[in-house]
């Protein structure tokens, strides 16, 4: 399935979907204490932070096109890598911890169909805590030619709202665009028993180019 965002040229930056409830407000609010402070110092004090803000919520919304990589697993995440576990059922864990500075938007690591899209309620540790296990989450599982791939967003304490871009049942290209967490949060990437893991716990990642797995 093409991904809809795929029309803006290489290399552009457009703003994520999913981002409105959470821009509109605070754009509208600095335009008009920017509007107002040319005619009272009161409101020029309040243009200063209002207009940072909506310049920080500008930044976190980005959502840049890619050259995707070629490659069995590819990073759904931008990001650093937090651990690298194994799992009992043979499987290993990739943990990958988005800090407010990286974009949000994440990507499907493999090509295939998404089978369910579960949303379960919990808490809103910090992602890079052991408590952000418990965390407000969505699990997402692919139906890939290497099997079953489950991927996890995890909200962090700011990040209060995940956003699925597409619903079970829909076919997607690797590298396509899946879904959103509003601010700073983690990713988790569970590899089928016999994938070797090419990142490194510390590792910088980019959703889309960055390879997950090793040949």
């Amino acid at each position: 399935m093409p991904d809809s965002h795929t029309s803006a040229p290489r290399g552009g930056v457009r703003l994520a979907r999913g981002a409105s409830p959470w821009l509109l407000p605070t754009v509208a609010t600095a335009a008009l204490s920017l509007t107002r402070a040319r005619k009272s110092g009161r409101w020029a004090a309040v243009a200063v932070p209002t207009t940072a803000l909506a310049a920080g919520m500008l930044w976190f919304f980005r959502d840049p096109e890619r050259e995707i990589t070629q490659g069995r697993v590819i990073s759904p995440a931008d990001g650093v890598v937090q651990s690298i576990m194994p799992w009992k059922d043979g499987r290993t864990r990739v943990a990958i911890f988005m800090s407010p500075l990286n974009v949000h938007v994440n990507r499907a690591p493999l090509a295939g169909t998404v089978t369910s899209v579960e949303h379960i309620p919990g808490g809103f540790a910090p992602a890079f805590n052991k408590e952000s296990e418990n965390n407000e989450r969505v699990v997402w599982h692919f139906d890939t030619e290497l099997g079953d791939i489950e991927m996890v967003q995890i909200a962090g304490a700011v990040a209060r709202r995940i956003v699925p871009y597409i619903p079970q049942g829909t076919k997607v290209e690797q590298g396509e665009r899946v879904g959103l967490i509003r601010f700073g949060s983690r990713v988790d990437i569970y590899l089928p028993e016999g994938i070797d893991v090419a990142v490194e716990v510390g590792q910088a990642t980019t959703a889309g180019v960055t390879r997950i797995d090793r040949d």
